[in-house]
């Protein structure tokens, strides 16, 4: 069942249904609801080829879904936001929670310890993989605002949801070069908000590609990344009858991943994620704080920074560097 079709229990005025459902989606971020959405409707499936109740769910019909998706070679992560979705349609739903079975439980740890749960790492894409990249970028409309997306994630070490969800509002010039507001990210999902600076830059030159793109492509308010038409026109620009598009996060991926290729690496091994991990192992292998690495990736939790930082100087200082 969607979870926005989940029923609510009690005695709420049907005209109220919409609103409250509307707010329960809201306490969680958009990308979690999208990705609960997929698992619950992937569980209701394979319910319904067994015959089985997928809500409410016995616990037992919960692990063996669990352990068929192990079985279909599901990653150890996916598993878990399943069993997480699960719980999340059945809380809403107001009915028990199958996945607080004992039963439940076993089967999880079980599948952690056979499939595993090492993260398969992707390329990060450091400042010397970066300008090989933006080397390939054609000198069009399209060019200029995939130069600036490139260079602007990198310098900020910006998430794929927060790049796209800049407007031009958000940017603020600045005589170091630019103040850009993050609105709502992963790590602030109240809104908060908070600023990351960009500095002018004498290589990657970000502040100077951002500019050079919005006066190319006419852009003074709205979204700051747009879609370019295979004819050069940015998409909803200059239409009073249409709302301004936005560019999406699956195609901040795929540009990433076109111009790794162009830069002859291999583009399976990159993701959106590769400009922000590049930030954080070039910072790290130039000796940065880090402190001022998380200021700029907005991390909360340095264990996460950490790792990026062991990887980069891996062999900095080895131990074994003064007799192997």
């Amino acid at each position: 069942m969607p979870l926005e079709t989940l029923p609510l229990l009690g005695t709420l005025p049907a005209e109220f249904e919409p609103m409250v459902q509307a707010y329960q989606r809201a306490s969680q971020a958009s990308a979690t609801i999208k990705a609960y959405q997929t698992d619950v409707a992937a569980f209701g499936a394979w319910c319904r080829r067994h015959g089985v109740l997928s809500l409410p769910a016995l616990p037992e019909v919960v692990a063996a879904f669990l352990v068929a998706e192990a079985e279909a070679g599901r990653a150890a992560s996916t598993i878990g936001r399943r069993c997480a979705a699960i719980r999340y349609a059945h809380r809403l739903a107001g009915a028990a929670d199958p996945t607080n079975h004992e039963g439940v439980r076993a089967a999880v740890r079980g599948i952690r310890r056979k499939v595993g749960v090492a993260p398969v790492q992707k390329s990060a894409a450091t400042v010397e993989i970066l300008s090989a990249m933006l080397m390939r970028v054609p000198d069009t409309l399209g060019g200029r605002r995939d130069r600036a997306l490139l260079a602007l994630g990198f310098a900020g070490a910006f998430r794929r949801s927060e790049l796209v969800a800049l407007d031009v509002a958000d940017l603020r010039e600045d005589a170091g070069g630019l103040r850009v507001m993050v609105r709502r990210s992963k790590t602030d999902q109240e809104g908060r908000g908070f600023e990351k600076a960009i500095p002018h830059g004498r290589f990657i030159r970000p502040v100077a590609l951002v500019r050079d793109w919005l006066t190319a492509a006419g852009i003074t308010d709205g979204p700051v990344f747009r879609p370019v038409s295979r004819s050069g026109h940015v998409r909803g620009l200059g239409s009073p009858a249409a709302a301004p598009s936005r560019l999406t996060t699956h195609a901040v991926a795929g540009i990433i991943k076109r111009y790794a290729q162009a830069a002859g690496f291999d583009a399976a091994t990159f993701a959106a994620h590769s400009l922000r991990a590049g930030y954080i192992t070039t910072a790290a292998e130039h000796g940065a704080d880090l402190a001022r690495i998380m200021d700029q990736s907005g991390h909360r939790d340095p264990r996460t920074v950490v790792g990026y930082i062991r990887r980069a100087n891996a062999f900095k200082d080895h131990s074994g560097g003064g007799f192997l």
